[in-house]
């Protein structure tokens, strides 16, 4: 499994990569994961491919390996390991996956993350559609992310969701001291909104704003920092552990995922849903591929800090309708176990190497059940 972003520094497609990775190992299937890593790789199946460098992309950093060096280790773990199946998240991406896509010789499976306006396919497109060509199945993890790969790389795609573990959600401790407080988690840049979610909480009455718990770091760190001068009980934790970040979920009184563009698939709202928090949002068409607005969440115009305010009071609450919501929220996370993405790669990576082909047909599961 090959992944172009630094798998030790946060971001949604690492984590996916890794959570997936350990559930099909649980299943039987022998995996290593390829990818950049700045440090000590963070699982024993990783094999390091160096250290990577942010690149903009996407109203975001990213952290890629697209140096020589990176290559030629893609290319010697390729044929040293010799790989039954390749299993490349982002085809195209500068690095280890466009060089995967390039140089492997064993049947290909791509997944396709990004979603919304793509320079970069458009940009790529006119040298790598040969080599896409070369992937015997196209994944992608919402309607949008397949639009998005369509318009610009051509083919067809299956859409998976992506998956969690959401046993894990609903064991974890939650975190004390949540009462009255909104978590955020994500990257500090505008993209994410966190600056609309600060003065959406500004907004209103003294006495009815909410403590903030605020996880992550990215380029807007030091503004976004100004920005919440003064407002009482924000608490900036930086980057946090898997394990605290269970905690903090569970022990949330809200989830606010403020993001302005640029989301394929809602992990956050998804991981939400399972601690059992409710959540609330802006109503991107990604976000939608997890929640149904006013079932799962609160869903809000994306960049409007007046509309944001007033959901999250109303989450705050809490009543019938939420309650109503929340419960909704944790059967709806049951639908997007880790398990069941599982299951269905077994079948493509199966479908991929010639053996007998599933049998239940497109996967068109951006929105189970």
């Amino acid at each position: 499994m090959i992944c172009p972003y630094s798998l030790t520094v946060p971001g949604g497609v690492q984590v996916q990569v890794l959570a997936l990775a350990r559930m099909l190992r649980s299943r039987g299937v022998d995996v290593r994961v390829l990818g950049p890593s700045d440090g000590p790789p963070p699982d024993p199946a990783v094999i390091p491919l160096g250290n990577s460098t942010p690149f903009p992309g996407n109203g975001s950093m990213a952290a890629i390996a697209p140096d020589l060096p990176a290559a030629l280790r893609t290319i010697r773990a390729l044929r040293d390991e010799a790989f039954d199946v390749v299993h490349i998240h982002e085809p195209v991406v500068p690095g280890p996956s466009l060089t995967a896509l390039i140089a492997s010789s064993a049947p290909m499976v791509g997944t396709f993350h990004r979603a919304g306006g793509s320079a970069w396919y458009r940009m790529v497109r006119p040298f790598t559609a040969g080599f896409v060509d070369r992937l015997r199945i196209r994944v992608a993890v919402s309607e949008q992310a397949a639009l998005t790969a369509a318009r610009t790389l051509g083919g067809d795609y299956e859409v998976l969701w992506n998956g969690i573990d959401v046993a894990a959600y609903q064991r974890a401790e939650p975190w004390p001291g949540g009462e009255r407080t909104v978590l955020f988690l994500g990257r500090h840049e505008e993209r994410k909104g966190l600056g609309v979610l600060l003065d959406a909480v500004r907004s209103l009455p003294a006495d009815a704003r909410p403590r903030l718990w605020i996880a992550g770091d990215g380029p807007q760190d030091a503004a976004l920092r100004a920005k919440g001068r003064g407002l009482v009980g924000v608490e900036w934790l930086g980057p946090i552990s898997e394990g605290e970040k269970l905690r903090r979920l569970r022990g949330a009184a809200v989830v606010c995922a403020p993001s302005i563009h640029g989301e394929s698939f809602g992990v956050v709202l998804l991981e939400a849903l399972a601690a059992g928090t409710p959540v609330v949002a802006t109503d991107l068409a990604g976000y939608r591929a997890v929640v149904r607005p006013g079932l799962e969440a609160l869903l809000v115009p994306p960049g409007r800090p007046a509309p944001l305010a007033r959901a999250l009071a109303q989450a705050l609450a809490g009543g019938p309708l939420v309650e109503a919501m929340v419960a909704a929220g944790r059967r709806r996370a049951g639908h997007f176990g880790l398990d069941r993405l599982a299951g269905r790669y077994v079948e493509l990576y199966g479908r991929a190497l010639g053996r007998a082909p599933s049998t239940s047909g497109p996967a068109r599961l951006a929105s189970p059940g």
